[in-house]
């Protein structure tokens, strides 16, 4: 690819790069990157939203190492003391890192195990319904983040908490012409996670909290057209991330049972089938780089009552596309009050 990176496809997979550093000083491969700063950009847009790149451990001493890799993919990174997570998942020192640990403060938690956790196949469940979870980071704000990197101080043992990811770039591809019409100007509701208006908390008659301006659900398009290459997407996400009070999808049926969840059920079923999927098993100090805009994720279980599992997440804003010009962020509260005034600690919830 470069002098001083390397680039291959990931095996098994319709999309993604395994990127590696041939410098193996991280400060020094940084310093080169600095110099072309479209480069690594320019990689995960190419390989279709998805970057992987392994032995960078030097990261879990030198935090500040994350922060100069997320600028190299847009002009803010996130400072989580200003947006809808709360306190306790906020990384002490370094604001801009989001802690996704199963130990305190954090004690983010991991899904339970699929039922039955194995197909019949004895694969790892990842298709809807059958593997939930699947989302695409902060989608209950306007504009959402750009870009998301995920690092592994230490991960669970190996064949036990994979991030899963799917590529919306390739599943809109696959919809029938048909299909691809009628979603074609529709919206999703998308909500904050615990508030009561996930489809478990809907059906279970669980009240819904009421919730501040500026964290109200936002409308995003169900097909949403990456800002660099023009290409469709599938944007959507399912249970906890939808809002099944008032959608999940705009100006349809609401509620579990209505017109809109079956064509949520519908577009997040094909959305995760095995060809579309990626299985990341992670080894120490991997990070992986998903685009928003054309992925979604989910975590799986791993044993939470005796291993570890300790992740950094960053985000990154500065493009979302011309759905979003010049709009306002929807998740800045009014002037005197917090961002996640009256929402619980987040601790209940997968850890990606």
């Amino acid at each position: 690819m470069t002098d001083f990176l390397s680039a291959r496809s990931l095996p098994d997979s319709c999309f993604g790069e395994i990127i590696t550093f041939r410098e193996p000083d991280l400060e020094k491969a940084l310093d080169a990157l600095e110099e072309a700063p479209d480069l690594l950009l320019s990689a995960l847009i190419g390989a279709n939203g998805l970057l992987v790149l392994p032995g960078l451990a030097a990261i879990t001493q030198q935090p500040e190492l994350l922060l100069r890799l997320s600028r190299l993919f847009g002009p803010e990174v996130e400072d989580y003391r200003q947006t809808l997570s709360t306190r306790n998942l906020v990384h002490p020192e370094v604001p801009q890192i989001l802690v996704l640990a199963n130990q305190p403060p954090s004690n983010r938690q991991p899904p339970k195990q699929p039922e039955p956790p194995l197909t019949e196949g004895g694969e790892l469940p990842v298709q809807f319904p059958h593997r939930s979870g699947w989302h695409t980071d902060q989608s209950f704000r306007r504009p959402p983040p750009d870009v998301s990197l995920f690092y592994a101080v230490t991960p669970s043992p190996k064949g036990t908490g994979q991030t899963l990811y799917a590529s919306g770039t390739a599943a809109y591809q696959a919809l029938s012409d048909a299909l691809k019409a009628r979603i074609g100007n529709l919206y999703g509701i998308h909500a904050l996670p615990w508030t009561g208006r996930s489809e478990t908390a809907v059906r279970s008659g669980e009240p819904p909290v009421v919730l501040l301006p500026h964290q109200r659900p936002q409308r995003q398009p169900l097909v949403r057209y990456h800002p660099v290459t023009g290409e469709p997407a599938l944007f959507l996400c399912e249970d906890g991330q939808m809002d099944w009070v008032e959608g999940p999808i705009a100006d349809m049926e609401p509620g579990p049972d209505g017109e809109g969840a079956a064509l949520l059920y519908t577009l997040m079923s094909h959305f995760t089938e095995r060809r579309f999927v990626y299985a990341h098993d992670w080894d120490v100090g991997d990070l992986v780089i998903h685009d928003n805009r054309n992925v979604i994720h989910s975590a799986t279980w791993f044993d939470t009552e005796n291993e570890i599992r300790h992740m950094w997440r960053t985000t990154v804003m500065g493009n979302p596309g011309r759905e979003y010009q010049d709009e306002a962020p929807s998740w800045i509260p009014a002037p005197g009050v917090a961002p996640t005034e009256g929402l619980a600690d987040q601790t209940n919830a997968s850890g990606k």
